[in-house]
């Protein structure tokens, strides 16, 4: 891949997609941001991946939700590199639980965790990269978004309003140069989809078509190339990384 940029923040990267992610764009050339909330140990152990392969990383940790840390977290960044070439909405929660029971508070805790925390960092990097009129963020939404599921409310919402806002900054950044896209992971084999039972984990599996669930791998694919030079001229788009489930 070909990257102009020189380094990108990836949130929630101490595990699962996030940290695949953030090895992925570490082995392409990019000085990596790891950020955490509570897994420091995990996050360091990604970052020493990535700098015995002979890549560039920092960790900083932060809860995205906190606009103030998020801020400021961004503000340490711009201090070491001068820049902020691209930026990786990913980190976020699940509380689920059926609608009818599911407090509001249990709402708003995944809203301002998934959506909210989106929202600052897209604000965020806005302000930086339209100094230099150049830049790329990826947000990581969820096929949940797309489709609605029983028992994730509050998640489907968070996740549906980050494809629908992601479209919105583009429109925005867009004479800025800055391009806006969102990836939207079907069933991707994590640690969250380890504990699923087997007759669960079957019942998902014969509805993808490729017939298996996809690997963080996969999606940490698609997100190196909606930001690398090679997407230049797509913005405002939602890729799916589904095997087929949602066409």
């Amino acid at each position: 891949m070909k990257f102009t940029g020189t380094n990108v923040l990836v949130t929630g990267a101490s595990r699962g997609i996030g940290a695949q992610i953030a090895k992925g764009l570490a082995a392409m050339g990019l000085k990596v941001w790891i950020n955490f909330r509570s897994g420091e140990e995990q996050a360091n152990a990604v970052k020493t991946e990535i700098e015995a392969a002979g890549g560039k990383a920092e960790v900083i940790g932060f809860d995205v939700s906190n606009e103030e840390a998020f801020v400021a977290g961004i503000k340490t960044i711009i201090a070491e590199d001068g820049e902020l070439s691209y930026l990786v909405n990913n980190a976020g929660i699940t509380k689920d639980g059926l609608a009818m029971r599911m407090k509001t508070e249990a709402f708003m805790d995944v809203i301002n965790a998934n959506l909210t925390s989106t929202f600052i960092g897209c604000r965020e990097a806005l302000k930086v990269m339209r100094k230099k009129r150049f830049g790329s963020v990826v947000n990581i939404a969820s096929i949940v978004g797309e489709t609605g599921n029983a028992g994730q409310t509050n998640y489907a919402a968070s996740k549906g309003g980050t494809i629908a806002m992601t479209k919105s900054f583009a429109i925005e950044a867009g004479t800025s140069g800055i391009r806006y896209n969102t990836v939207t992971p079907g069933f991707i084999a994590t640690e969250m989809t380890e504990v699923l039972k087997d007759e669960v984990k079957d019942a998902f599996t014969a509805k993808i078509p490729m017939g298996r669930f996809g690997n963080p791998g996969e999606v940490a694919d698609a997100v190196a190339f909606l930001l690398s030079d090679h997407a230049s001229y797509i913005t405002g788009e939602t890729l799916k990384v589904n095997g087929g489930m949602l066409m």
